[in-house]
């Protein structure tokens, strides 16, 4: 197999994991503070990573240029939007659910991509974007009336976190391709060295926010030090995954492989969280792999 895909299966099965112990978080501190510990907890270890990178491929560290500079600020941004939004959906929905929502983002690659990228998709990956809609509206079980927009667990607010996870991290993924891209360098360098400065200036962000939003939410991301360095290295497990991964291979199909993570959710969802999957959301995931499979097989 290609390198990129041993990553893209590292990457899904370290989401997976790392959401499930988000979702535990989220229930002792807010989803700001939630979406810092994936950042702060993982800092030293993305250091430690992009050093013993250099030294094993013996690669000087390329010059950071506007290009890469633009790319990665702005994905660092879009990151912590789209990780606030999956915290804040767990709220509306339940694990299996939610994570279903923000892995439209595997489709939304590809629509972004060819709308802002020049990354066109063929008749079959618009047929793939459309079932995979279809599956996100069986998945949310959305009722659209007044009513249904302050209902809790089947709300639109649930929906709309879930999708703009997806949203905020599909620019992500796009962006850190093109951020390593531009580092014209050794991709496993430039995927690491991507990594470490996008959780850098993401700790900083981050922290920032907490302190003027809740500052008390500090003692408690110490408090609860074991599940957020749980939380931490998974993450950064992950992001090496995704970042790697992304460098080899076009992000849309790189996303769409990564579709695995959700028989991992299904197996978190009932063993660790006891949460129930109705048969129209299973119609609804299975709706939104097949979506992928086209878009990775045919499209």
């Amino acid at each position: 197999m290609e390198i990129w895909i041993y990553f893209t299966l590292l990457a899904a099965f370290m989401q997976a994991v790392r959401t499930a112990g988000q979702k535990q978080l989220s229930g002792k501190i807010n989803a700001m503070a939630t979406t810092a510990v994936r950042y702060v907890y993982a800092l030293p270890f993305a250091w430690g990573y992009l050093w013993w990178m250099l030294d094993y491929r013996e690669v000087a560290a390329p010059t950071l240029n506007h290009n890469f500079l633009s790319y990665a600020l702005i994905a660092s941004v879009t990151q912590i939007i789209g990780t606030a939004c999956l915290v804040a959906a767990f709220q509306y929905r339940n694990f299996a659910v939610a994570t279903s929502l923000a892995k439209t983002e595997a489709i939304q690659v590809a629509v972004v991509g060819a709308l802002l990228f020049s990354a066109p998709l063929s008749g079959l990956g618009w047929l793939s974007v459309i079932v995979g809609v279809i599956g996100v509206l069986l998945v949310s079980k959305v009722k659209f009336t007044k009513q249904a927009v302050f209902s809790g667990e089947h709300s639109l607010s649930g929906l709309s976190y879930g999708l703009a996870a997806g949203l905020g991290l599909a620019i992500t993924t796009l962006l850190i391709r093109e951020s390593s891209l531009a580092l014209n360098t050794d991709l496993m360098v430039s995927a690491a060295i991507t990594l470490t400065f996008m959780i850098t200036v993401q700790s900083l962000i981050s922290l920032i926010y907490v302190v003027i939003q809740d500052k008390k939410q500090l003692p408690l991301m110490v408090k609860h030090w074991r599940l957020c360095l749980f939380v931490g290295i998974t993450s950064v497990l992950g992001s090496i995954g995704w970042f790697t991964a992304t460098s080899y291979q076009t992000a849309a199909y790189v996303k769409a492989l990564g579709q695995v993570e959700f028989f991992i959710t299904l197996a978190l969802t009932y063993r660790i969280f006891k949460e129930k999957v109705t048969i129209a959301e299973y119609l609804g995931m299975v709706l939104i792999i097949a979506s992928v499979v086209i878009l990775l097989l045919w499209a």
